[in-house]
């Protein structure tokens, strides 16, 4: 069964012959080398494009480096990158004609001084260049820096609920638990029943996640590393920080771990596309607070297995959820917060803080949205509304609740929509 990725497949479409080098980015086994090697080169293919113009590499391929004289095992061994003279000598033995060729190149970054080859090829005016890498540091120090503006970033996610739809067979209710307990890995969506799910989740952590980041990272105490990695998990969309996490360390588990170290071992989470974070927005006095932070996982699966699903809180998996949408549909999404001033019991003014869950922003777009699994009473539905109605600015202010109600707006403007709507119609919001 094929799951089709046609938002991320257009981006790349959208982006052809632009001068730049598309970089894919995402977590590991989100689909970023089905999306290049399989979608988009049937893509080319389907344009006309003669298959000895496509040329695909793969950096982690033992078969495709035999290509070019090294060994898988041997670079392992010898912990080294591949040799980028062998590389280039290989694609120049490809490129017969002066007619357009496009470079797919996969795990770019275990190729030497990679950087310096691809700007290379951005000097040739017949090779479009595309490119995958599993981890932010990547993205960030290399090729934001090295390649000087020239590299163009398509972010890929895990699936979408939509995209997990298009291949689930059962309804959206239904679909929403699953989802929701096993996330939208594509290797584990296909898997057969929830056992198999839960293993191949457990396993990617074990084999793939946490292995990665300790050996990219050096780091030396994986224990604490996979501590604080469970600790974050059991409460996401919590705020929280470094300081915050080492005294919970040295409370409950009597461990000497600090802050810094925290916080260093919080950027590998990061850096691996595990987690993003979410900064506090003042929203009326328009400022960043830099701490504490709101910690997402990129799939809602991977952060139930790492509980052993033992602590399942759908509303926090569901804020967790509709984080990641909007994240992948492109807007930068803060924490918001509102200062207040108001009168308690005794009749004196106390300051407060509200929270308003998400303020999103893509370009002049802005959206304020809270999470609220259920509103079952009058009450919790005013406990909701009260941050979004002390917003006095004129963008759309939104309520997403799981409850099967019809979109309405109340008398404030602010809009109301159930989960199902958000996730499944992208223009929802803007209705």
């Amino acid at each position: 069964m094929e799951i089709k990725r046609d938002y991320y497949l257009n981006k790349l479409i959208e982006r052809k012959h632009n001068g730049l080098i598309k970089v894919i980015t995402g977590v590991r086994r989100c689909g970023k080398s089905y999306l290049l090697n399989v979608l988009f080169y049937r893509h080319l293919l389907s344009e006309g494009i003669p298959e000895n113009h496509i040329i695909r590499f793969a950096f982690d391929s033992a078969d495709d480096l035999a290509l070019i004289g090294e060994s898988l095992l041997g670079i392992q061994k010898e912990n080294r990158k591949v040799d980028p003279d062998k590389f280039i000598t290989y694609i120049r033995g490809k490129m017969t004609d002066g007619e357009n060729y496009y470079l797919l190149l996969d795990e770019v970054q275990l190729l030497g001084a990679f950087e310096a080859v691809l700007n290379g090829y951005l000097r040739k005016p017949n090779m479009d260049v595309y490119v995958t890498g599993s981890n932010a540091k990547f993205l960030s120090s290399d090729v934001i820096t090295e390649f000087a503006g020239r590299g163009d970033e398509v972010r890929m996610y895990p699936l979408s609920f939509s995209e997990f739809m298009s291949v689930y067979e059962g309804d959206r209710y239904d679909g929403l638990s699953e989802y929701m307990q096993y996330g939208g890995i594509p290797l584990v969506v296909l898997r057969n029943n929830s056992v198999d799910k839960a293993v191949t989740l457990k396993n990617l952590f074990d084999e793939i996640y946490v292995k990665d980041i300790v050996t990219r990272n050096g780091v030396k105490n994986r224990d604490v590393l996979e501590d604080l990695l469970n600790t974050v998990s059991s409460s996401v969309g919590s705020l929280t920080n470094p300081e915050k996490l080492k005294n919970t360390f040295h409370t409950v588990k009597n461990s000497k771990i600090s802050a810094s170290t925290i916080k260093k071992y919080l950027d590998f989470f990061e850096d691996s596309f595990l987690l993003e974070s979410a900064l506090r927005y003042d929203i009326k006095g328009k400022a960043y607070i830099e701490t504490p932070k709101k910690y997402y996982f990129t799939d809602p699966g991977l952060r139930n297995a790492r509980l052993n699903f033992r602590q399942f809180e759908p509303n926090h998996i569901m804020e967790n959820i509709i984080y990641n949408e909007l994240r992948m549909r492109g807007y930068s999404v803060d924490v918001g917060i509102i200062p207040v001033a108001e009168k308690n019991k005794n009749g004196n003014f106390v300051r407060k803080q509200l929270e308003v869950d998400f303020v999103c922003n893509l370009g002049p777009v802005r959206y304020y949205i809270q999470s609220a699994y259920s509103l079952p009473n009058e009450e919790k539905a005013a406990q909701e509304l009260r941050p979004l109605s002390k917003i006095d600015d004129s963008f759309r202010k939104v309520v997403i609740t799981r409850d099967l109600i019809p979109a309405n707006f109340n008398e404030n403007g602010i809009l109301t929509l159930n989960i199902f709507d958000f996730l499944l119609d992208k223009s929802s919001l803007s209705r």
